[in-house]
């Protein structure tokens, strides 16, 4: 009775919003969505993804919490905004007052299900794997803390999981849940180190392991499905169009070793990758160039340019911050910040992008963080 209650109540609501019904909604693929980081009223823009990876009509879902506010990538993060391996919770940072959002997903339809603090100031950036979801805290000491999801989109603060990165001003960028979920990994962008933690049965983090990245400017890291563990760097300061991507085989110790180290995306500022459902392209997003490269995935974790490396160019300006890959491999977006757009593109067989067009509908330079796809 109560999950027939629910479909009614969601149903009123679809109706109310304007949006697909559960009954009908199948005719759609499924949704994208971005974070406004406003600083009064964080919200959630849920625009509704067609079998052809257009976009249809965007609906806006309050997360109960504040943003940062700020211009162009006030967060400077990857992961301010996920979604669980099962796609049925999206999960968000407010860093403006401390809390991570949890909203129950029925295609471009959100319920919002708890708002909870993060024990830590300035969350920039969540990753879950199956009943466990950690958030990283890039502000006062810098610190990781540990959830226990349940069915109904509760997040319970694990005991004893708050665990400090190296310094109190590491400046996190993201972390990223190993295939397993046995490993942590967390960037530090001012210290340019990854810090790896083992995950205990009990969800609790063992003693930080530092590692210090092999390239400069250490941003963002995603496990691939192999276990290759990605890096986005953005490169020297002064440098022309010096950024790059590397890749790490993850140890028994918890150690690093470089399998890529530092290939050339032949952009400036890329500090986002997205990695294909099936781990064999990695796309990273170049926002000094407003360009995207991609490169493929070896079974060893080495890394390979695809074509010429960039694979597309946005117009000038763009920004674009984050990327976003559909669950069925067929779709790729990037948050242009600089222009107030996503761009839209199919990936073909062999990881080659085709621009599609692009759906706009928040304000440029206005400071959002934060894309997924469903």
């Amino acid at each position: 009775m109560v999950n027939i209650n629910r479909i009614v109540l969601m149903s009123i609501l679809a109706i109310s919003l304007g949006l697909p019904t559960r009954s009908n909604a199948q005719a759609g693929a499924g949704a994208v969505f971005v974070m406004t980081n406003a600083a009064d009223k964080n919200e959630i823009i849920a625009y509704e993804r067609n079998t052809d990876g257009s976009l249809g009509r965007s609906r806006r879902f309050s997360t109960g919490g504040r943003g940062s506010g700020g211009t162009i990538d006030p967060l400077a993060s990857q992961g301010s905004l996920t979604i669980t391996e099962d796609h049925t919770f999206l999960l968000a940072v407010n860093a403006g007052s401390g809390e991570i959002s949890v909203f129950r997903v029925h295609q471009a339809l959100l319920e919002l299900v708890d708002v909870t603090p993060c024990d830590g100031s300035e969350p920039v950036a969540v990753a879950q794997h199956g009943n466990l979801v950690y958030v990283v805290n890039a502000g006062g000491t810098s610190n990781v803390v540990g959830f226990y999801l349940d069915r109904n989109g509760k997040l319970k603060q694990i005991r004893n999981s708050l665990a400090f990165l190296t310094t109190a001003n590491s400046a996190p960028g993201s972390l990223s849940f190993s295939p397993d979920g046995h490993t942590l990994l967390i960037t530090e962008k001012a210290t340019n180190r990854i810090d790896a933690y083992q995950v205990h049965a009990d969800g609790t983090l063992g003693p930080i392991v530092v590692n210090p990245a092999v390239g400069p400017g250490t941003f963002a890291v995603f496990f691939a499905p192999n276990g290759a563990a990605l890096v986005a760097e953005t490169g020297s300061a002064g440098g022309n169009n010096a950024s790059a991507i590397s890749s790490y085989a993850l140890l028994p110790d918890l150690s690093l070793s470089a399998v890529s180290a530092s290939v050339p995306t032949l952009g400036a500022a890329t500090c986002w990758l997205a990695v294909t459902p099936n781990g064999k392209v990695v796309y990273t997003s170049n926002a000094g160039t407003s360009t995207i490269s991609g490169f493929t995935i070896s079974p060893d974790g080495s890394l390979a340019p695809l074509a010429g490396t960039v694979l597309a160019t946005l117009p000038t300006g763009s920004t674009n911050l984050d990327l976003a890959v559909t669950s069925d491999g067929r779709f790729l977006y990037s948050l242009d910040s600089g222009t107030g757009v996503v761009s839209i593109f199919a990936i073909g067989e062999d990881g080659l992008l085709t621009a599609l067009g692009e759906r706009g509908s928040f304000r440029a330079s206005a400071g959002v963080n934060g894309i997924i796809a469903n």
